[in-house]
């Protein structure tokens, strides 16, 4: 997951450094007898001050519902944050809630508690959740747990727009203006168009930094690519669609002449190399949050201020955005469950995630597409406007996807840690087989996670 690597660890006691965080209304549980203490293990936020929301909205919700809220942030560097979830689901003991990475919802499903009251009063107030979060919380018709800003992200085309007019003949900020509005060429923004900048690029030395190696980074970007020609591997029962499956076929013969393009050492990248690639100046265009122009803007602001945030390309079955999403789930075992879920649907509510994605810079995308109009997006620079078209909008005519939908959530999983759609263009591009071979390969890795 792109920016995990950053994380530090802090631990926050409520009522402790307390900023006002404006006039938001919590819902008030301390009439129905819950208060005392609820512990709550938060993802680690790699912005720096991105972790200062949750802790001051907590602290002002637990003041006025005089319930004592006790905060850790964990990070995902060395899995610390999974390895507590499965800590604590096998012990059953430890916090009341916790961030759950995007599969984990699923592996934990039966041990956290169903919050279909705190999603229906959300839904009714702000709209339809993201489908993407509602595939990875909703298990056995049950929601599992409260889809989360704080850290939820997509990874659209974050291009160097100065790059791309000089070597490609595109000018990306016409075609993707910061208004709810396609501009001249839009149209026209698809693989088939990628394919050409990215080869003009590639002789201008300054290739795309497209990572298709096994990180999720990688993972991400070919899930999207797959679903835009309208490629799934299986159907969603989990039963291979790989046999007589053209769309699969074209698609890896795509990625395969697109990975010509790219640095050669692309296979070994891991989630910092894409953005190690744009900040240092050597990469016309990456895949990824507003991550890696906010560091550029501090370490190399003559880059930042050529950077313009664009939708993924479309392909024949539309167009797709890989969407990374965190959940909070609440512990079945907890001792405290009503205030938790109380305090998470204050948290959810639509001043307390703008509160959060302010805080972040823009990093952190809410469930709902009501909130996709932030001013934080239109805003934020330089160049002004740069992360405008970060989070989807209906002009963009684009949905949020995660790699191996529809498969079932525990077939996605490890078919997500496995990373099989770019070892099968591996296996093609470096390894030397038919895309034939590597597509029998494919059907024999997912009917062996079947048989488990």
């Amino acid at each position: 997951m792109a920016g995990n690597r950053m994380g530090r660890r802090g631990v926050l006691r409520s009522g402790a450094g307390v900023v006002a965080v404006g006039a938001l209304g919590a819902p008030m549980v301390h009439a129905q007898g819950t208060g005392g203490t609820i512990r709550i293990a938060f993802w680690d936020h790699w912005v720096p001050g991105g972790n200062d929301a949750l802790k001051q909205l907590c602290a002002k919700w637990g003041e006025q519902n005089r319930v004592n809220v006790q905060l850790d942030f964990i990070n995902t560097t060395g899995n610390q944050l999974q390895l507590t979830a499965a800590a604590q689901a096998q012990s059953r003991n430890g916090h009341d809630a916790i961030s759950l990475t995007p599969w984990d919802v699923g592996a934990y499903a039966d041990q956290l508690e169903p919050v279909d009251d705190v999603i229906q009063r959300l839904v009714a107030k702000y709209g339809p959740i993201n489908p993407i979060a509602e595939y990875l919380a909703k298990h056995g018709g049950k929601w599992r747990g409260v889809p989360a800003t704080s850290g939820t992200q997509a990874k659209p085309a974050c291009v160097r727009y100065d790059l791309f007019q000089e070597h490609a003949g595109i000018d990306i900020r016409a075609m993707w203006p910061a208004e709810a509005k396609q501009g001249p060429g839009a149209d026209t923004w698809t693989w088939d168009t990628f394919l050409k900048a990215a080869e003009a690029c590639h002789k201008a030395n300054v290739p795309f930094g497209l990572p298709m190696g096994q990180f999720s980074d990688a993972v991400d970007w070919i899930g999207a690519l797959f679903l835009s020609y309208g490629a799934q591997i299986t159907d969603e029962k989990g039963n291979p669609t790989i046999k007589g499956n053209d769309k699969l076929k074209q698609v890896i013969d795509y990625a395969v002449r697109l990975s010509k393009f790219l640095p050669n050492d692309v296979w070994a990248w891991d989630d910092a190399s894409n953005n190690r690639a744009l900040i240092s100046g050597r990469s016309a265009l990456v895949f990824n949050p507003p991550s890696a122009w906010a560091v550029a803007k501090r370490d190399a602001p003559q880059v930042a201020e050529k950077c313009w945030t664009v939708p993924m390309p479309a392909g024949p079955a539309g167009r797709f955005c890989a969407y990374l999403p965190f959940t909070t789930g609440v512990w079945a075992f907890g001792k405290n469950k009503t205030a938790t879920k109380a305090l998470l649907e204050f948290l959810s509510q639509r001043e307390s995630a703008e509160f959060t994605t302010d805080t972040s810079g823009g990093y952190d995308i809410p469930p709902f597409a009501s909130m996709a109009d932030f001013k934080v997006w239109t805003t934020q620079g330089p160049p002004v406007g740069t992360i405008y078209n970060y989070p989807l909008k209906p002009h963009h005519q684009a949905k949020y996807s995660i790699a191996y939908s529809p498969a079932p959530a525990d077939l996605a999983s490890q078919m997500y840690v496995q990373a099989l759609n770019t070892k099968v263009i591996a296996r093609v591009a470096q390894g030397g087989e038919s895309v034939d071979q590597a597509l029998g390969w494919l059907e024999r890795e997912i009917k062996n996670m079947r048989l488990g």
